[in-house]
């Protein structure tokens, strides 16, 4: 850990409350911020040569008590504008950008929140999902299920009107997402959510610019099964996205041409 990292770990626990910034407990330059305007939690990593590179948001560790839905996966990306628009290359910058959240995330997170709504009730359909094979580990299940979208609010409504209608989904372990989408002015969104599986949604976002996938999204369902996996959840993850990739018609695999589609 740098000197500077250092100082203002000590600086932001000082002004903000003790656990403002903290360890996340065995994963080294990861740490949890827990901001003072709102209940959600992120998850930071800090690269060695912080801060001459800025930090990298990782997705929510808690979603906290009270929130609606959608509103932490909102928290989480008002954050990661917030550190573009205030990190500055050589200079530590949390202190700035707990400052700018303090005074736009309560509000903006309410503008959000209404939006989302309103979105949520334009869907008269259910996404057109196509469903992965049921992959299965030491009691622990993985399912995934792709869908095509246009724009990431289309991405975000089809993961809200999921964890709205199915109930099993929305108490799995983890719902870990990604889409890569390209419009018409060769304009490009990518995102990912780990869901507090580390390090998940960034591999399987990895996977889709491998195989070169547009104008998709992806959700890999996890269910932990009471047993740990280690190294092997990440290639359960990838595989299960990647035969739900293969069964939409998104990339062609000969091993699983026979295999039929299957929609929910």
């Amino acid at each position: 850990m740098s000197e500077e990292l250092t100082n203002e770990i000590e600086a932001i626990n000082s002004i903000y409350g003790d656990s403002t910034l903290e360890p996340s407990e065995g994963e080294p330059d990861v740490y949890i911020l827990h901001l003072p305007t709102h209940t959600v939690s992120v998850r930071l990593h800090f690269p060695s040569d912080y801060p001459n590179v800025p930090p990298q948001v990782l997705g929510t560790q808690d979603s906290g008590t009270g929130t609606r839905r959608g509103e932490a996966t909102h928290v989480k990306q008002l954050v990661q504008d917030t550190l573009g628009t205030t990190f500055r290359p050589g200079e530590v910058c949390l202190f700035d950008l707990l400052e700018e959240l303090r005074a736009f995330v309560d509000s903006a997170v309410e503008g959000q929140s209404e939006h989302d709504v309103g979105e949520e009730e334009d869907i008269t359909e259910k996404p057109p999902w196509i469903l992965s094979e049921v992959f299965t580990e030491k009691k622990s299940v993985f399912l995934a299920r792709c869908a095509p979208v246009e724009t990431p609010a289309q991405a975000r409504q089809y993961i809200q009107h999921l964890l709205a209608t199915d109930k099993k989904v929305a108490k799995a372990t983890h719902n870990i997402s990604a889409w890569r989408i390209k419009t018409t002015s060769d304009i490009i969104y990518q995102d990912f959510d780990d869901d507090g599986e580390t390090a998940a949604g960034g591999r399987v976002l990895h996977l889709m610019q491998l195989m070169d996938l547009w104008n998709v999204m992806v959700v890999v369902t996890r269910w932990y099964g009471g047993i740990h996996l280690g190294p092997d959840r990440f290639r359960l993850i990838n595989s299960a996205a990647r035969d739900a990739f293969v069964r939409g018609d998104y990339v062609k695999d000969q091993t699983s041409s026979g295999k039929k589609k299957a929609r929910k």
